[in-house]
């Protein structure tokens, strides 16, 4: 287990990453809804979810919601970014070197 530590945070750090961005899935699971709340029971809408329903719509370019979506998409890069970075870290201080 100590050799392998390093390796299964890296995996589930990826994981949530990997879930955070996959758009159909957790939409399907979350209930797709545009509200948000602290329930977890209750559902809402991901943020992949909001950019591809405000993206598929005919938006004027200098709109409110337009500007919306690359805020959301910056700020769901920005969280992958710092999912990754943790995960990096992690690894580096858990992994142990054998000769």
């Amino acid at each position: 287990l100590p050799a392998a530590l390093s390796g299964i945070v890296a995996a589930v750090v990826l994981a949530i990453s990997r879930a955070v961005g996959e758009t159909m899935i957790v939409a399907i699971a979350s209930g797709n809804r545009p509200q948000l709340t602290w329930n977890p029971l209750e559902g809402m809408q991901t943020m992949t979810g909001y950019i591809a329903q405000a993206g598929e719509g005919d938006l004027p370019v200098t709109s409110f919601d337009y500007t919306t979506i690359f805020a959301v998409g910056a700020l769901l890069f920005l969280m992958t970014f710092a999912m990754n970075a943790l995960s990096i870290r992690l690894v580096r201080k858990y992994r142990e070197v054998y000769e």
